[in-house]
């Protein structure tokens, strides 16, 4: 790649990816839809079946789910671009949070403050919620898949501390048995 075009990348990467940070409302989930949105649909950076992959392989690798960024990142602009992308998502919210932290202990208990928190709960999970639907959207996901997302949402909503690995195995099971009734 050319140093001007790497450039050109690695801006449109901080593009992208810093106002992701510091909207991320709810954590990574709350920004896969724009994600996807601004990486197949308006930069075309990658298919939605490139995007499917790379989400596949972010949500089985250790670290944060948010590391889909650093893929998208090394996609987009290699190693170089896998950095920018990074330190464009994880950076300008740390520093936000910092700043933020200060005040928002300091004023604990005022009614803005309970207020808030009352507001950017529902937004939170709302954005997370977008990040599921356009995923499976993409993924052509069957009401199999639909069933298994919200029972799943329903037990952990019911039992959140029920390990996460009885759910996987639950949903393995399911989507066997479907395999082997279906003809």
């Amino acid at each position: 790649m050319r140093e001007d075009s790497t450039l050109t990348a690695y801006l449109a990467l901080m593009a992208v990816f810093v106002p992701f940070s510091l909207v991320a409302i709810g954590g990574g989930p709350s920004i896969f839809a724009p994600m996807q949105h601004e990486s197949v649909d308006v930069r075309h950076w990658m298919t939605g079946r490139e995007f499917i992959e790379i989400f596949a392989i972010a949500r089985v690798a250790p670290g944060p789910g948010s590391m889909l960024a650093t893929l998208i990142g090394w996609k987009v602009a290699g190693w170089g671009g896998a950095l920018v992308a990074t330190a464009a998502l994880f950076v300008p919210s740390s520093i936000l949070c910092l700043g933020v932290s200060n005040v928002w202990n300091r004023y604990r208990g005022r009614d803005w403050h309970k207020a808030l928190e009352t507001g950017l709960a529902p937004i939170g999970t709302g954005l997370m919620f977008a990040g599921v639907l356009a995923i499976f959207r993409m993924a052509g996901a069957g009401p199999l898949a639909w069933c298994t997302a919200i029972v799943v949402a329903a037990a952990l909503t019911w039992r959140p501390k029920v390990h996460p690995f009885a759910l996987l195995l639950l949903g393995a099971v399911a989507f066997n048995v479907a395999l082997l009734v279906s003809p």
